[in-house]
């Protein structure tokens, strides 16, 4: 769920792209942090422990904690909420320390 019209900042840049959330199309606007893309698809799960395979999901939002670590194109142990979306994005849960990209295909 996305907040359309805001009492202060006004309305919402609408979806104007499109990112891939485990093979999924998930609508986004340019530029935003992936995690907020995920969030108003209703995405709360981004990672799972390496320890104890716990799941997480978005906790601070600037980038300080490891919750919501994801693979992204690729790239593991990417921090969605201050990776801006690009059209086309491909972005994975991560398992563990995201090293066994393939372990859960």
């Amino acid at each position: 769920m996305r907040i359309q019209n805001h009492p202060i900042l006004g309305e919402a840049p609408q979806p104007d792209t499109y990112i891939y959330f485990d093979g999924k199309q998930i609508p986004a606007v340019t530029g935003e942090p992936v995690a907020a893309a995920l969030l108003a698809a209703g995405v709360h799960t981004f990672r799972h422990t390496a320890k104890t395979g716990q799941p997480r999901g978005i906790f601070c939002g600037i980038g300080r904690c490891n919750d919501c670590k994801m693979i992204v194109d690729g790239v593991p142990n990417t921090r969605t909420c201050v990776t801006p979306v690009r059209e086309g994005m491909e972005v994975r849960t991560q398992y563990g320390l995201g090293e066994e990209e393939t372990a859960h295909d």
